[in-house]
């Protein structure tokens, strides 16, 4: 039986034993990226992003594309998809006025909804990303709940998952609301500020993970377009939570058109880049 040990710079990482780490990159105390040369000479490169999207013990084996209901990662696409069209939906210009004030809630608030349930696919996939680099052969169990806070892709869906709780309490608390005629023609939903940031601090991190520092600029990548887009969705999240900060004057929001127009860009954003983690999973080419 081959032997194991840890990596001794990537703290998610076992590999067998005779593998030499020759180089690891990562922003900060965080490594995202480690090349190994194997006893025979290959040379391998592990990237934590890759390993978690293409070596899931969450993934069934369906390499299919647009259908893979087995895998995790296709799951989190379509979840994090719908979410993000019923923001996106739901801060559209006129569709307010169609539907009234009430569905416009329920809008958001069923977003939310779908917004958590791939967040917690998301921190279940970070939890059972194989921990041996490609190449090696090891046996390895599902976990359900992981302590690593070595790991920056586990603070980035931990604090994920904390922005979309953080926005179910919103979203359900604005449809609640009852809103005066005048004000329905205007406003959709104020946006939390905690649960924005918290999107912008795991997109942030999610971008840092992909470029292996604090900057990068790789636009035919997949993965780097990925978190590219939903760094600039939680950025356009964020100008429409200080746009919605109210006025104590007028007790009303600062500015409600660009609250709204942060809100169905940063839903856009969001739904493209969650179309994309679909081929992610399954494309040879995903970037390291």
């Amino acid at each position: 039986m081959v032997g194991t040990a840890a990596s001794p710079r990537s703290p998610s990482l076992v590999v067998p034993e005779g593998w030499r780490s020759v180089a690891a990159a990562g922003p900060g105390p965080f490594v995202t990226r480690e090349t190994y040369q194997r006893p025979d000479g290959v040379v391998i490169t592990w990237t934590s992003r890759r390993q978690r999207k293409r070596h899931s013990l969450l993934d069934a084996g369906q390499r299919s594309t647009w259908w893979a209901p087995g895998a995790v990662g296709w799951w989190i696409g379509v979840l994090f998809a719908v979410g993000s069209l019923c923001f996106a939906l739901g801060a559209a210009p006129r569709y307010v006025d169609a539907v009234g004030v009430a569905t416009d809630g329920v809008t958001f608030f069923v977003g939310s909804l779908f917004f958590t349930a791939a967040a917690c696919l998301l921190y279940l996939e970070v939890a059972n990303a194989s921990r041996v680099p490609p190449g090696a052969e090891t046996p390895e169990r599902r976990r359900l709940l992981t302590w690593e806070p070595r790991r920056i892709d586990w603070w980035a869906a931990l604090v994920q998952l904390v922005g979309t709780v953080l926005f179910n309490i919103s979203t359900y608390d604005a449809m609640r609301e009852h809103l005066s005629a005048s004000q329905a023609n205007r406003l959709v939903w104020s946006p939390d500020a905690l649960g924005s940031i918290c999107f912008l601090v795991a997109s942030g991190l999610a971008w840092a993970e992909v470029s292996h520092g604090l900057w990068s600029w790789r636009p035919r990548s997949l993965s780097w377009l990925i978190t590219a887009l939903n760094l600039a969705g939680s950025i356009a999240f964020g100008v429409s939570a200080v746009a919605s900060h109210v006025v104590p004057a007028s007790d009303q929001p600062r500015n409600v058109t660009l609250m709204n127009l942060g809100t169905f860009v940063g839903g856009l954003c969001f739904l493209i880049g969650a179309v994309l983690l679909l081929p992610e999973r399954t494309r040879d080419d995903t970037d390291p």
